[in-house]
């Protein structure tokens, strides 16, 4: 069995440097096998691969290493891209010198 080690990244939902939540964990899951197919029947998504919906949750790196060393498992590490943050003020939507004409 192959698998992929990477960090979540944050939710759009959650807002600010707060709300980290469960985005900060590692996870290991297995890589696909078989590529899904759409049902004859019902037009749904489906694939004889039972693994894909099989998702390990870890608290470090090290950690989801160890534990796919232990079952002889091998694993690809996916770096965790840098974090672009995109400073905005409010009183930016009223600046004379916007780059967007007001749509309304």
């Amino acid at each position: 069995m192959k698998a992929r080690i990477y960090q979540k990244p944050k939710s759009a939902m959650q807002s600010g440097n707060t709300g980290w939540g469960k985005s900060a964990n590692w996870v290991m899951e297995p890589v696909r096998q078989y590529k899904s197919v759409p049902d004859p029947l019902m037009g749904w998504q489906s694939s004889g691969d039972t693994l894909k919906t099989l998702e390990l949750s870890f608290d470090s790196l090290d950690d989801a290493v160890a534990y796919a060393i232990k079952h002889h498992i091998d694993h690809v590490v996916v770096p965790t891209p840098q974090r672009r943050r995109k400073l905005k003020a409010y009183a930016d939507n009223f600046d004379y010198n916007r780059k967007q004409p007001w749509t309304h």
